[in-house]
């Protein structure tokens, strides 16, 4: 499971609600066989390690900073990720909501350095949520268009809990545009989809994608991956 994700969800869904009485400092740190952004790896299949540090408001303000090891060639082993991110959570009635914008940082290895606005909306069991490209550093080649809302992630995400505390979850998203296809390595837009189990900071996914080829060698990503994860929080 995606780190970054969860420290984002930590920092809106805990202000969302309602349980966030003050201003807390927590801590994140995870490990798993494979780092898998959007049904993507982003280690070459291999394990990651992340962690990360947020902040959250009893406003509804909230700020965080991540970051993971990254692999996108058999022989890149000291890439890394880095992200920044705030936003602001909050809750009217029964309908949840997450507004923000995320800035992923490289090493020179990947030289891709990108920003994201985001928003999603939850209803009951239910978030609906779409990141839409911002900025970036990468230059265009002939033809693209890197520009503001050129590349979008739609996503609709449902949870809910099972048996002795095990929450369940099913996703699916939708990536596209000029910069999506340049940025994954892959041949055009995309659909990914994944189920996990997940309980005391263990977690279990299986996630795949609609593509028939996986556009870059060693990255697999046309085939069904399997994924296995520790995570925990902690206040600071």
């Amino acid at each position: 499971m995606n780190s970054r994700i969860l420290s984002l969800a930590a920092a809106g869904l805990l202000l969302s609600a309602g349980t966030v009485q003050a201003d807390e400092w927590t801590a994140n740190f995870a490990a798993s066989n494979n780092y898998i952004w959007r049904g993507l790896t982003q280690s070459v299949n291999e394990a990651a390690i992340s962690g990360g540090i947020d902040f959250a408001a009893d406003s509804g303000f909230y700020v965080g900073t991540w970051a993971s090891n990254v692999s996108y060639a058999a022989d890149d082993v000291y890439s890394y990720e880095h992200d920044l991110y705030g936003g602001f959570a909050g809750q009217i009635g029964d309908i949840s909501y997450d507004l923000g914008y995320l800035y992923y940082n490289y090493d020179a290895e990947a030289e891709f350095d990108f920003g994201e606005v985001y928003g999603s909306i939850g209803i009951g069991a239910f978030t609906i949520g779409l990141n839409v490209l911002a900025n970036t550093e990468a230059d265009e080649a002939p033809g693209q268009d890197f520009g503001f809302g050129e590349a979008t992630y739609l996503y609709v995400d449902y949870g809910t809990v099972v048996g002795d505390g095990i929450d369940l979850g099913f996703h699916i998203g939708h990536h596209e545009g000029d910069f999506s296809e340049a940025f994954n390595g892959v041949p055009g837009d995309y659909t990914d989809y994944n189920i996990s189990l997940s309980k005391n900071g263990f977690s279990f996914m299986i996630s795949s994608t609609d593509l028939d080829d996986a556009g870059a060698d060693n990255l697999d990503n046309d085939e069904i991956k399997f994924v296995v994860g520790y995570s925990m929080d902690f206040e600071l």
